[in-house]
């Protein structure tokens, strides 16, 4: 005997339950925890007590400089990331999709790092940089070459640990830009080898057509940089001075400090300074894709 078919509006409403589990967990692992900082931003609190007290966290976080500081050097470290992952990564792309020997290899090697934590990266790193017991300063006194302070000199520190930041990261960047230029017609790179050769291959071809795939390292990689804090913490601790401090260290000194309120008003101000810097580049960077 056959089933008779389905009402309407049970057909209609049964795929929309699918989407109950995920909405529920979205609503307690993101909606309420989100919607709490934002109240608790507006009060002064502790594990015991809680006393509302309106902007006034917003406005003092917004008085210190410190607040000032760490939006440059989290906007520094940002653009210095995302643009030498871009530039290295498809370096090593290009490289590492042409028939050299040991192909395989060498993708392994360039991802490794992303696998390793990065604490043990920046504890490792730490000692590497020591400014007179560092492997890398007397790898340089071997040549004759007089190392400097990686982490301690105030102009080189934040520098230094954008480039440990890149080394650990870089992997996947190469990754997706592999395989951007895995995408692209074995045709077009026929005829371009013929008519201009290696470089004509990239210029008019490899970097054109992997847009996509550079637009997506350089959201990654800067939306990345302006959350960063576990490297810059276990390297630097923000020093020399507050010279290394970000947006997220200057905040978790403020928890260190006893100050939740405050601090839970510098978590909000970074959600939305985040939002207003990221949410621009998602827009034009989907407008681009669509134009290719």
């Amino acid at each position: 005997m056959r089933r008779p078919d389905m009402p309407p509006a049970v057909r209609h409403s049964y795929p929309r339950l699918f989407y109950v589990p995920a909405g529920v967990l979205y609503a307690l692992l993101f909606i309420t925890p989100t919607l709490l900082a934002f109240y608790f931003s507006l009060t002064r609190w502790t594990l015991f007590d809680t006393e509302f007290i309106g902007f006034d966290n917003f406005s003092q976080f917004l008085r210190e400089p410190a607040l000032t500081n760490g939006m440059r050097n989290t906007l520094i470290y940002a653009g210095v990331t995302s643009g030498l992952k871009v530039v290295v990564g498809l370096g090593l792309a290009i490289v590492l999709t042409s028939s050299i020997r040991f192909r395989s290899l060498l993708r392994s090697l360039v991802f490794f790092p992303v696998l390793v934590s990065t604490v043990a990266v920046g504890i490792t790193f730490a000692v590497l940089m020591h400014p007179s017991k560092g492997l890398i300063n007397s790898a340089l006194e071997t040549i004759g070459i007089d190392g400097p302070s990686w982490l301690t000199d105030p102009a080189l520190a934040l520098l230094s640990v954008a480039v440990v930041d890149v080394w650990k990261g870089v992997g996947i960047a190469m990754v997706i830009f592999i395989a951007g230029i895995a995408s692209i017609p074995e045709e077009y790179l026929d005829a371009v080898r013929l008519e201009g050769g290696f470089l004509a291959k990239i210029r008019y071809v490899i970097i054109p057509l992997s847009r996509n795939a550079t637009f997506t390292v350089i959201l990654l990689s800067f939306i990345g940089g302006l959350r960063t804090f576990d490297l810059i913490w276990t390297m630097t601790r923000g020093g020399p001075g507050f010279t290394t401090d970000v947006l997220a260290s200057t905040i978790y000194k403020q928890y260190q400090a006893g100050f939740y309120g405050l601090a839970t008003a510098g978590n909000v101000l970074m959600f939305i300074a985040v939002s207003l810097i990221v949410y621009p580049m998602m827009r034009y960077f989907s407008r681009r894709e669509i134009e290719l």
